[in-house]
């Protein structure tokens, strides 16, 4: 049980340190949309994660062929940040009342779409795909039951670390002014722009180097 709660955390902390359009997004939203549309951009994100450890561990077959597609899905997942990143940095608006302060409306289906899009940003991600089955190739030889703690504590280490960082931005957000909050709506589109295209770039011209 140590071993497997050692090992879990220090996956997890691995994945929770990665610098990507996640991590910057997680902080953009709990800002745009408060703790409520940050939680379910963080819960899509955790939902594909869930997804791709049960297909790396249970369905061997599908995931090497996901992984022997890698190339597809990056240039797929790389269009969609782009798209994502034009939206916020020209066409998203933070919506504010009489008083300059900011209004957080969600209806439903709002919060639906956080969770989508949380959940393609994060499946769509190559590099994510990657980190999975690479843990997944290195405790192959491990019995069942511990890969699932393993995993299992790893997903809920990112998870409760990805919650952290919504209550964080949160708080960050209070102390912000409509300018400000709207400059870092902005800031994240260039930053999913760039990390589109530093992905498909990479998946062009680096893609036969990375692992099988």
């Amino acid at each position: 049980m140590i071993y497997a709660l050692v090992k879990g955390i220090t996956l997890g902390f691995l994945l929770t340190i990665s610098v990507g359009p996640i991590l910057f997004s997680i902080i953009k939203q709990s800002i745009n949309n408060g703790i409520k549309g940050g939680l379910a951009f963080v819960l899509g994100v955790s939902f594909s994660d869930i997804l791709l450890v049960v297909a790396s561990n249970f369905f061997t077959e599908l995931f090497t062929s996901l992984n022997a597609r890698r190339e597809e899905i990056g240039i797929i997942g790389s269009t969609f940040l782009i798209s994502v990143g034009i939206y916020f940095l020209f066409f998203k608006t933070v919506k504010a009342n009489e008083e300059g302060k900011q209004i957080l409306q969600f209806r439903k289906r709002d919060y639906a779409k956080l969770f989508i899009t949380g959940f393609f940003m994060n499946i769509l991600n190559p590099g994510i795909i990657i980190f999975w089955l690479t843990a997944s190739t290195a405790f192959i030889d491990h019995h069942l039951n511990q890969r699932l703690w393993i995993f299992g504590i790893a997903i809920v280490f990112v998870l409760l670390s990805d919650i952290a960082k919504v209550f964080l931005a949160d708080k960050i957000r209070k102390k912000l002014t409509m300018k400000n909050i709207q400059m870092v709506s902005r800031l994240n589109g260039i930053i999913l722009i760039v990390f589109g295209i530093i992905l498909i770039w990479g998946l062009l011209f680096y893609g036969d180097k990375l692992p099988q």
